[in-house]
């Protein structure tokens, strides 16, 4: 073959293999590394695996009442991704929309699809022709879209009925990325009854997913967080297990079978230390007041029986999500702050603290050393004046310590405390639970503040506990502050004989297997007894509190009970109230006082005397807890929120009618006079005061309003009348 044709040849099979090895090439790119890219756009089946929120375990009282659990809530959600890629197979075009963008720190305007008009101009459209649609914020969808895409579904509506859940269901196969389901919804069936003990809850964070669960999933629905009460406490227990579910979809979109199933775990059953009646009882008994607050242990185990707050809250205005408008209600006035809750919140004590003065004194032997009181203490040119001096410029004379504690005399903790000194005050207050948190199951608890603690000293680091500032202390006034809460436990510690427990609201929880995750189990912290009190030592202070009860002359008289031996003391504290001076009315009481149960503490802002304020209260809750032992049946009823009020309460006339002032709440009965402590202080003795940490309430999930391209439904027109 002539050398030119070799040459020709050559080149046409180097240019043929050539050829073929760049379509063998091809081939593999199409058929091996790019198939499953290319199989995705073949018409045929599809699987879709979607995560499914836990179901939340019911939280109850004692005795199995149910204060928070779940109902059946139908739900309507978007898969915006699915519904888009729908849309595209029925237009060559998707629509767009300008908006103003940040690009590298400069203002521009970009294009992208609009998601909203896409939504509205096919899935809407098919839910109108049903009678199915609703407004929403098509604001949040086209935000939720751009920072989601179709990873998290955008809920659409959650407040189907059951009828409309059904027509949804028939109708189902013929939206493409919509998706049905049935998902619990938290209740709080008493309404505001313990609100400040439950809690709320918020919706997921939708950008909190796991990397893990981002690519286990092609639908992610996360689970509700309890941010308030024992919903956020004991959030991990009440959590339950997670659900997954396979979805098959046809090359249209369509759901047409479901390939595997795991259903929703349900979270532990957390059981409360609560009696949902007792609740009920104490709650009605402080809408008597405007601002108050009250809890009840029993005093042979740390069990608290009742806790309350008012002005108070209605968690299921949280349920899904609470709108503009209420929040603003809820806090528009942070004096009534009804989202706080005032029992394990921090109020100068007053008087109340002469019971802690009197046990520190025990614990230094001085039980029985006798004081005089001359109507007043001087520090330098300050006078600390006894509530008798003040009045009418009268004295006790000589007292004992069960005397000083019936008749509440200042002038004799003043000298108590200064004979054993600051630093045994501050023990013997620490060691019954001051200056320090209970540990009680519940966000937010403060501290209080003890004079003379390391923290204190802290947060003051120029303050020196002068024989002034002690004596402040004995009798709950200056920086002085504790929890009703505080108070409480140790009037069940002196009711007991002297066993200082911790508070404890939840009583156990059980897993939905039956696992005892919490244990009941009483949590004593300390023997006073085995501290160095004598048994009869310690009975003088109980003594002391019968006496204000049950003698002339004490000030705790309007407690007292016909049938029943109650205990207290009473609390009167120098405050401002709105910039004007005040003060807070305390009662701390406990009964019966041989072989007692309860203890008692009440609170109530603005308010006069203790003993004409919080004794009625107590009587009507000391009434109704042994009047139930007798066989009397108290109410419980659905609660609605109190509102409370700022108006001034000089005195609170004793209820006629048990069930009746339970009942009612106690709209009626405040009377017009004052008694006993007012000026404790001739010039009071004022220090710099410790600046409050305000306590930041977690954001909860907040109802987004309509905007005008969400409205989907035509407004009618209302018709004038001639």
């Amino acid at each position: 073959m002539e050398p030119q044709y070799r040459l020709r040849l050559y080149l046409l099979t180097a240019l043929i293999l050539t050829g073929f090895g760049a379509l063998l090439s091809r081939l593999y790119d199409f058929q091996i590394e790019r198939r499953d890219e290319f199989l995705a756009k073949v018409p045929g089946s599809t699987t879709v695996t979607v995560r499914e929120p836990g179901i939340r375990g019911e939280i109850t009282d004692r005795n199995g009442v149910p204060l928070a659990r779940n109902l059946r809530n139908y739900e309507v959600t978007f898969n915006l991704e699915e519904i888009r890629q729908a849309y595209l197979r029925q237009y060559a075009e998707e629509p767009t929309i300008e908006r103003i963008a940040d690009r590298s720190g400069f203002d521009r305007k970009v294009k992208e699809r609009d998601i909203v008009a896409i939504v509205n101009g096919s899935t809407i459209e098919v839910l109108k022709q049903l009678g199915l649609a609703k407004d929403y914020n098509a604001a949040a969808l086209r935000t939720h879209y751009l920072t989601h895409g179709g990873l998290v579904p955008f809920s659409y509506r959650d407040d189907l009925t059951y009828e409309q859940f059904a027509r949804f269901a028939e109708s189902n196969l013929d939206l493409p990325g919509v998706y049905l389901g049935i998902r619990p919804q938290r209740q709080y069936p008493y309404g505001s009854l313990a609100s400040h003990v439950i809690g709320y809850l918020k919706q997921w964070e939708k950008g909190d997913i796991p990397e893990a669960s981002a690519r286990r999933f092609n639908h992610y629905i996360g689970d509700e967080k309890g941010i308030a009460g024992v919903e956020a406490t004991m959030d991990d227990l009440l959590r339950g297990p997670e659900g997954r579910k396979v979805l098959v979809k046809d090359e249209k979109g369509r759901v047409t079978s479901m390939r595997d199933y795991t259903k929703p775990g349900v979270g532990a059953r957390v059981e409360l230390t609560l009696d949902a009646h007792i609740q009920y009882l104490v709650e009605n008994t402080l809408r008597r007041a405007g601002r108050a607050s009250a809890v009840v242990m029993d005093v042979n185990t740390d069990e608290v029986l009742a806790i309350a707050s008012v002005p108070d809250y209605n968690p299921n205005h949280f349920v899904p999500s609470i709108t503009m408008a209420q929040l603003k209600a809820y806090e528009s006035n942070k004096q009534l702050a009804p989202l706080t809750n005032r029992a394990i919140a921090s109020f100068t004590p007053g008087s109340t603290f002469k019971v802690p003065t009197a046990i520190a004194g025990c614990l230094e032997g001085m039980a029985n050393r006798s004081f005089s009181c001359d109507g007043y203490v001087a520090y330098g040119k300050h006078k600390v004046g006894c509530w008798l001096w003040n009045q009418s410029k009268g004295r006790h004379g000589m007292l004992n310590l069960s005397k000083a504690l019936q008749q509440s005399c200042n002038p004799y903790f003043n000298k108590l405390s200064n004979t054993m000194g600051w630093k045994s005050m501050v023990e013997g207050f620490q060691i019954v639970g001051f200056g320090r948190r209970t540990g009680i199951e519940l966000p937010n608890e403060s501290a209080g503040i003890l004079p003379g603690s390391r923290e204190w000293r802290a947060a003051k680091p120029d303050a020196v506990m002068t024989p002034a500032l002690t004596a402040m202390l004995s009798i709950g006034q200056g920086d002085a502050m504790a929890t009703p809460l505080q108070l409480c436990a140790m009037t069940a510690c002196v009711a007991n004989g002297g066993k200082f427990y911790q508070p404890r609201i939840v009583r156990r929880a059980i897993s939905d297997e039956g696992k005892t995750l919490v244990a009941n189990t009483p949590r004593l912290e300390v023997d006073l007894l085995q501290s160095g009190i004598k048994e009869r030592d310690f009975e003088l202070i109980r003594k002391g509190m019968w006496m204000a009860v049950n003698q002339a002359g004490g000030t705790g008289g309007r407690a007292k009970l016909p049938d029943v031996e109650i205990a207290a003391k009473t609390g009167t504290a120098q405050t401002t109230d709105n910039g004007k001076k005040s003060n807070n009315s305390w009662m701390i009481a406990f009964g019966p006082y041989e072989n007692p149960k309860y203890a008692v503490c009440i609170l109530v802002e603005n308010a006069g005397s203790g003993g004409k304020v919080c004794g009625p209260l107590a009587q009507l809750i000391f009434q109704g807890l042994f009047s139930r032992e007798n066989g009397l049946k108290l109410p419980l009823k659905q609660q609605f929120a109190f509102n409370g009020h700022l108006d001034r309460i000089e005195e609170i006339e004793p209820a006629e009618d048990l069930v009746a002032a339970v009942e009612a709440g106690g709209a009626d009965g405040l009377g017009e006079t004052g008694e006993e402590v007012t000026d404790i202080v001739t010039e009071i003795i004022k220090p710099d005061p410790i600046p409050e940490t305000e306590v930041s309430m977690p954001e909860p999930s907040i109802t987004q309003e309509v905007d005008a391209e969400g409205s989907v439904i035509p407004r009618a027109v209302p018709v004038q009348e001639e």
